[in-house]
């Protein structure tokens, strides 16, 4: 019995994204047992996989678990991760390892010069690349996310505007110059003139008080509300999805929603984008963002503020064009 370990600390999008490498993983390699090692935070998204046998968590050193994995004796380790602790657990553990290229070179040359030399691929498709030593090959059956029974919510429960149906609308992201600003969210859901559930975490709930102060009754705040399981219930029943380029937008794509992903500072070419959700070009649904800026990207990840001071990545994108792509679809 064959017995993978899979490395990805973080983050909730990322970890994801690596689910086709799971599944192949074991509906292609006989009798394979998958164990995943991952931030105690991110625990549940991996634990509720049925393809992962066991999963396993650090709060912030490999020293914390690194006696335990020894003792699974594992034949592979697949590093999703490749940063330094990955590279410890893998020197620790002694056994054959393969780990997907990070392609930080060519990232630094797009950000730094805006010379593109990545690949036209998804970074699916490069974390399955190292496993084709193992006969091990993209399943295209897209990305998983589980939601437990307990967290399925009845639409019933929501106000009677969105019981039907409803756009979702993802407010949040890590950094922000990810973010569709308040006064583009508002303009959007004022044209759209349908009932709307705003997703994201706690830390977006204020701004969504905004945005339901300006809206009333069309717009259901369901920010803080919800576990990450249930706004994923609230994702997957949703007529289409808005986002911007933030772990739910992956979640979403997921469960093949109709996908309009929002992009700022960040580009598509990272090859992060919606991974066979449905419509649009390769499955990734409709991409809204600002052509042509010469600061663009700025950034791999994103900054709390933009650098330029303009942050005309956001502020240049048409309401209207994000309201004729839900109407399209």
């Amino acid at each position: 019995m064959p017995k993978f370990l899979i490395i990805r600390f973080s983050s909730i999008g990322d970890i994801v994204l690596t689910t086709p490498v799971i599944r192949c993983i074991k509906e292609q390699v006989k009798d394979a047992e998958v164990h995943y090692l991952t931030k105690k935070s991110f625990e549940k998204i991996v634990s509720l996989n049925p393809n992962v046998s066991k999963t396993h968590c650090i709060e912030k050193d490999i020293s914390e678990i690194i006696d335990g994995l020894k003792k699974e004796k594992y034949d592979y380790i697949i590093d999703l991760h490749n940063n330094i602790r990955s590279l410890q657990v893998k020197r620790a553990l002694g056994a054959k390892s393969f780990s997907f290229n990070k392609l930080n070179f060519k990232k630094w040359l797009l950000v730094t010069f805006k010379i593109n030399k990545l690949p036209a691929i998804h970074i699916v498709e490069r974390y399955l690349a190292p496993l084709k030593q193992l006969g091990i090959v993209n399943d295209l059956k897209g990305l998983e996310f589980h939601i437990p029974e307990k967290d399925e919510i009845n639409l019933s429960s929501l106000p009677l505007p969105q019981q039907k149906s409803y756009i979702g609308i993802v407010i949040g992201a890590a950094h922000f110059t990810k973010r569709l600003p308040l006064e583009k969210i508002i303009e959007v859901c004022k044209k759209l003139q349908q009932p709307i559930v705003l997703l994201g975490g706690k830390e977006d709930k204020e701004l969504a008080e905004k945005i339901t102060k300006a809206i009333g009754e069309m717009a259901y705040n369901a920010c803080g509300i919800y576990n990450l399981q249930q706004s994923a219930s609230l994702v997957k029943q949703a007529k289409a999805i808005i986002t911007n380029d933030t772990g739910l937008m992956h979640i979403a794509a997921a469960f093949k929603k109709d996908i309009i992903s929002v992009w700022g500072n960040t580009v598509p070419e990272f090859g992060m984008y919606p991974y066979l959700s449905g419509k649009g070009e390769n499955g990734s649904g409709v991409i809204i963002q600002v052509n042509g800026l010469s600061c663009r990207p700025c950034s791999k990840i994103g900054y709390q503020k933009c650098p330029k001071g303009h942050f005309k990545c956001m502020t240049a994108i048409d309401s209207s064009t994000i309201v004729k792509a839900v109407e399209d679809i």
